[in-house]
């Protein structure tokens, strides 16, 4: 892999080189870039992969639903088709993609829409007889046509974007320098037990400016695994025996859980976002089959399943997961979700 990566380095030095002037061009006013009147956070991040986006977006869902008419545009990744889609009570996960679906059968008073030309994503939107009053932006952080409001930049604890390479080298798709234009840098991912001292070490490598600010979360498993009919709790899943199924792009902080709550489990993994076939379906089908305990499931993602399972077996469940901030005494929390309201009320009577 090493000798790979040096090889593709130059190619990688080469598209760092162009994103960087592209950048640039959009920094001086040379590219408009589109400012709404009407507030507008970006959760993104610099790389391609599992940063963990939709637990954030849907943490921002929850802290501004109660107050604040709230859209989520997304692009649609893999979706089969083009142009802007409001997401309604007929809408599937082929027509808009899998985490939009997902945040639209969780949250059923937000507008979920999908658009690869955000900019047009926010006119359609604001055309809507009740139109939001808050955008949230998913993987939109290099979508520079539009001038977020607030912008969350997302970068793992076990691959921070500091220590990677340019594609096709390394994973980022944009140099670090992009890191500055971030309000707010989130560390993902974190172990529970992450010192102050380590976090501290990490903002220092981050080079986080004075006017940013870092927080560290992580991932937070619920307490049951879902169906359509029924819930287990994790502790009677050590009953069972589970065949996980996953199309992520990073499965181990999930299979570290399993392993420590002592679920015995078989796991099938495929790619990110990936697109089940029936041969695919079968192998899953006969694999379940083949496993002799007499309580045995099948468990996966909530995306995977909203795309993938939902309407196909009764005994395919999913983990619920949400983001938790690190800090035991709510403080940063607290911080964090000061500075979004702030913002969103200080836009919202400045428009």
């Amino acid at each position: 892999m090493k000798k790979i990566r040096k090889i593709l380095k130059p190619i990688g030095i080469l598209y760092g080189g162009v994103v960087k002037a592209r950048n640039k061009m959009y920094d001086k006013g040379m590219i408009e870039s589109i400012k709404f009147d009407i507030p507008t956070i970006v959760v993104g991040n610099l790389s391609v992969g599992g940063t963990g986006k939709s637990p954030q977006i849907e943490y921002l869902v929850r802290l501004l639903r109660d107050d604040y008419k709230v859209a989520v545009l997304s692009r649609g990744y893999k979706r089969i088709t083009k142009g802007f889609q409001l997401a309604n009570e007929d809408t599937t996960a082929a027509q808009i993609g899998d985490e939009p679906m997902q945040f639209h059968k969780k949250f059923n008073k937000i507008i979920v829409a999908v658009d690869e030309d955000r900019v047009n994503g926010i006119k359609q939107l604001k055309k809507l007889e009740n139109p939001p009053e808050v955008v949230l932006l998913d993987d939109a952080f290099q979508h520079r046509k539009i001038q977020g409001g607030f912008n969350i930049l997302l970068t793992p604890y076990n691959d921070l974007y500091v220590d990677d390479a340019m594609l096709p080298a390394g994973n980022l798709r944009e140099n670090i320098e992009g890191a500055k234009r971030a309000q707010v840098i989130i560390v993902t991912k974190c172990p529970e037990d992450l010192s102050e001292e380590e976090q501290f070490e990490i903002t220092k490598k981050l080079q986080i400016d004075l006017v940013q600010t870092a927080y560290f979360t992580r991932i937070e498993y619920d307490s049951k695994v879902h169906s359509k009919q029924k819930k287990i709790n994790l502790i009677d899943l050590e009953e069972y025996e589970v065949l996980l199924v996953t199309g992520i792009a990073i499965t181990k902080p999930l299979t570290d859980f399993l392993k420590k709550r002592k679920i015995k489990f078989e796991h099938l993994k495929y790619k990110d976002h990936y697109n089940f076939t029936e041969k695919d379906l079968d192998k899953i089908h006969t694999t379940f089959l083949k496993m002799k305990a007499k309580k045995k499931l099948i468990l996966t993602t909530e995306k995977d399943y909203v795309r993938t399972f939902e309407n196909r077996n009764e005994k395919v469940y999913y983990l619920p997961i949400k983001t938790q901030f690190l800090n035991t005494e709510g403080v940063e929390e607290k911080s964090f979700k000061t500075k979004i309201k702030r913002y969103v009320e200080q836009s919202t009577r400045n428009s």
